[in-house]
């Protein structure tokens, strides 16, 4: 104690001085990187470290899901404030409105969308769909009102109205699609004529986008588009049946846009691939995606349990691992299965 007493009385402010100017430059550069990590993962890297390696090691997360019960008002908001807090990510299957979620609704009579997916769909179409260059062309100024809207029907009629000012606004096809058409045969011919329309676009936005910030903008907006309008159709094909196809697109799109990580394409790929029991074309994109640097997700995390549980599942006997122990192909499917369930438990057994 005498010593530190000793050394503190011996700083002088230069050294405060120095200690305060090196701390808020390594403090910049961490907020630099955090910066990049958000614009090109959208999510903050020290944040994803902390919940998926330090909390666990010490205790922050639970091992297994509370048995489900009935609870009275009192000990269900007791249990909501013990939960451990959890980071929301959207569901990569992304349902369609119309052909999908619209049926659950007429055959159960109960609304599958809380206000709060809506509020998350209503960001995500903000942001993929619109730019600062909307008030340029009529048909998107249009849309631009229509994403924005609450109902349903509202936000049909504006399509239509857009595709009356453009018959090639392919946005408004896009919406269409999602929640007009009731089935996904009828989705995709929407999304095939927002795919024609967007190639155009995305080919004139390309010419023009080094002109000025607003033409690289629109060329963003635009190249959102296409990517999202051929996600969709890929998703079409394996929803009909034409599984071998949709993986075929979703491969063709991962190669011409590879920076476009946020649609979770490699995600819709992953389903596809385990529908056709392609499982080592499934480590494949596993050994890609299932990164550290990336954001993990619950398709990421059962996926790799899953393959990790096939590999020793067969010859596996409870009464052998019981007498010999667990080997070391076991003890890493258990902790892969621990990782999924610790990650996300709100997944059926």
């Amino acid at each position: 104690l005498l010593t530190v007493t000793v050394f503190l009385s011996t700083l002088t402010p230069k050294f405060y001085f120095a200690l305060t100017v090196t701390s808020s430059f390594i403090s910049g550069l961490i907020f630099v990187f955090e910066w990049w990590h958000f614009r090109k993962y959208g999510t903050s890297f020290i944040e994803q470290v902390s919940v998926s390696h330090l909390r666990p090691l010490i205790g922050g997360v639970e091992n297994s899901p509370p048995a489900p019960a009935a609870f009275s008002a009192g000990e269900n908001e007791t249990s909501r404030q013990n939960m451990p807090e959890c980071k929301v990510w959207r569901n990569p299957l992304n349902l369609f409105r119309g052909a999908e979620y619209s049926r659950y609704m007429w055959v159960t009579g109960k609304e599958p969308l809380t206000y709060y997916d809506m509020n998350l769909s209503a960001q995500d179409h903000q942001n993929f769909f619109t730019c600062d260059t909307d008030a340029l062309r009529p048909s998107d100024t249009v849309m631009q009102k229509a994403w924005r809207e609450r109902n349903p029907q509202a936000r049909i009629k504006a399509a239509y109205q857009a595709l009356e000012l453009n018959n090639d606004c392919a946005t408004a096809y896009v919406l269409l699609a999602e929640e007009e058409a009731t089935t996904i045969v009828d989705a995709e011919k929407y999304f095939k004529q927002a795919l024609k329309a967007g190639e155009m676009i995305y080919r004139k936005s390309q010419n023009c986008h080094s002109q000025s910030p607003q033409h690289e903008a629109q060329l963003r907006r635009d190249t959102n588009v296409l990517v999202y309008v051929k996600r969709r159709l890929a998703m079409c094909a394996r929803k009909l049946g034409r599984i071998r196809e949709a993986v075929k697109m979703m491969r063709d799109l991962m190669k011409e846009f590879p920076l476009l990580s946020m649609l979770n394409i490699h995600e819709n790929l992953l389903e596809a691939l385990l529908e056709l029991q392609a499982y080592a074309d499934v480590q494949a994109v596993l050994a890609k995606y299932d990164d550290i640097s990336l954001p993990k997700s619950a398709a990421i995390c059962y996926t790799a349990a899953l393959l990790k549980a096939r590999a020793v599942s067969e010859r596996f006997s409870p009464e052998t691992a019981s007498k010999r122990g667990l080997s070391t192909a076991e003890i890493n499917a258990v902790e892969a299965i621990h990782r999924a369930v610790e990650f996300n438990p709100h997944v059926p057994k």
